[in-house]
């Protein structure tokens, strides 16, 4: 029994609507962008009536909200269980890993990010500003009190961070460019594991401590 607080359960058949519409609306709006996009774009995508469609969410805003507060949360689980108590080294050719698996099998979920970013954040800026901050600020902490400690080469915590971010979603978000200039022969699936090898190179020899 509910009371007048709680929402009402959806049953199997709404939840599985839902998920159809936030699939088509994350292919529409990972393609043409939040403006560019439209509830007939991502009506038809979904397969489904507009009215149909607004049944489940009143605005393109509601859709796109919950595309958001769900790539976040994906987004932010590898950072999340970087873990103090484990070995620096080990973590962070860890966390590297994690996001660039997330770059070969969420494209779509970063280019949709990335649009937002590119837009100036407007529907998302209490998510990075609350959340997001808080999370990075507190493995930053993680990292430094590694740097203290003597296991890791001393930096700035948050730009790793950002560096991390920024060379891992490459391959998510220039996808195309990448292939292109990689060529047919090294430009497959294989290209992951490549990118991995290189990037624990580039990152974990330099963040050995000094001898």
């Amino acid at each position: 029994m509910t009371t007048s607080t709680e929402a009402p359960r959806r049953t199997r058949i709404q939840m599985e609507k839902r998920e159809l519409i936030l699939e088509a609306a994350l292919e529409v709006f990972s393609t043409n962008g939040f403006r560019g996009s439209t509830i007939d774009q991502i009506a038809e995508a979904a397969g489904m009536s507009k009215p149909n469609l607004l049944y489940y969410f009143r605005r393109k805003e509601d859709i796109h909200e919950t595309l958001m507060q769900r790539l976040l949360d994906t987004w932010l689980a590898p950072l999340r269980e970087l873990d103090d108590i484990g070995d620096p080294l080990t973590e962070l050719r860890s966390y590297i890993r994690r996001k660039l698996e997330m770059a070969r099998d969420f494209p779509r979920e970063s280019r949709l990010f990335a649009n937002e970013i590119l837009q100036g954040a407007p529907r998302i800026m209490p998510l990075l500003a609350g959340e997001l901050k808080t999370l990075v600020d507190e493995k930053a902490t993680v990292i430094k009190g590694w740097m203290r400690a003597g296991k890791i080469a001393k930096t700035d915590p948050w730009h790793l961070i950002f560096s991390i971010w920024a060379t891992t979603q490459h391959y998510a978000d220039f996808d195309v460019q990448v292939r292109a200039v990689l060529g047919a022969d090294r430009g497959g699936d294989g290209r992951f594991e490549d990118a991995a090898r290189f990037l624990e190179q580039l990152f974990i020899d330099g963040l050995k401590p000094k001898s």
